[in-house]
């Protein structure tokens, strides 16, 4: 399949870097600190959402700042080593025009930096959990990126990894690219599937960068 764009925007984890270890690592750590139970864990949507929101799912409102400030720094303190660049980011973004893409997580942006400077990615635009009012599935995250880059939303292409993330691409009215790095195929919605970044090719356009896929 071939979409050309003004501007590809990229969800992070599980897109462009893997933290998988480190995740369970210190949310098994931040979840026994504060007596969350792996039933509790079930009942509430983890994947690709911010940690504010994850928190107020599980406890006492009051309780909340604190605890978010724990997994960040939990999160933070384990990057070293833990995190790696997914197969094909990194000469996907090489050819990249800074101007032409962007990262939108659902991290902080203190923990999403420290992420990408562990594998040596450094994006001019970033749109974290500190930008926003309402995280993914709400379109509001690639919204802003798109004005952010002054790109017509409509003609901005997601990578995303989790269903949420895609939702709130689709939201924002913008076309899909799903990788299968941590989720089922059928698990996904997207214009485009692919396994991950080294499925997809690029080409710089006066214009804007024209995608290829495999799919």
């Amino acid at each position: 399949m071939e979409i050309h764009a003004e501007a590809l925007l990229f969800d992070n984890d599980g897109t462009l870097v893997s933290s998988l270890e480190s995740v369970d690592r210190c949310w098994t750590t931040w979840a026994h600190e504060y007596g969350i139970t792996a039933e509790d864990f079930a009942r509430v949507g983890l994947h690709g959402r911010p940690a504010a929101e994850i928190a107020a799912d599980l406890l006492p409102a009051d309780a909340v700042p604190e605890a978010v400030a724990r997994i960040e720094t939990l999160e933070v303190e384990d990057v070293a080593g833990s995190v790696v660049a997914l197969p094909g980011t990194l000469a996907l973004l090489a050819q990249l025009p800074p101007e032409r893409w962007a990262v939108v997580t659902s991290a902080t942006r203190r923990l999403a930096e420290a992420r990408l400077d562990e594998v040596g990615i450094t994006p001019k635009t970033t749109v974290a959990a500190d930008d926003i009012t309402r995280g993914k599935p709400d379109p509001e995250p690639y919204l802003l990126a798109a004005r952010r880059l002054g790109a017509d939303p409509a003609r901005c292409v997601v990578f995303e990894d989790a269903p949420a993330g895609l939702a709130s691409g689709r939201a924002a009215g913008m076309r899909t690219v799903a990788l299968t790095t941590t989720h089922r195929a059928d698990e996904l919605v997207a214009d485009v599937i692919v396994t991950d970044l080294s499925a997809v090719s690029v080409q710089v356009t006066a214009d804007g960068v024209t995608i290829r896929t495999g799919a």
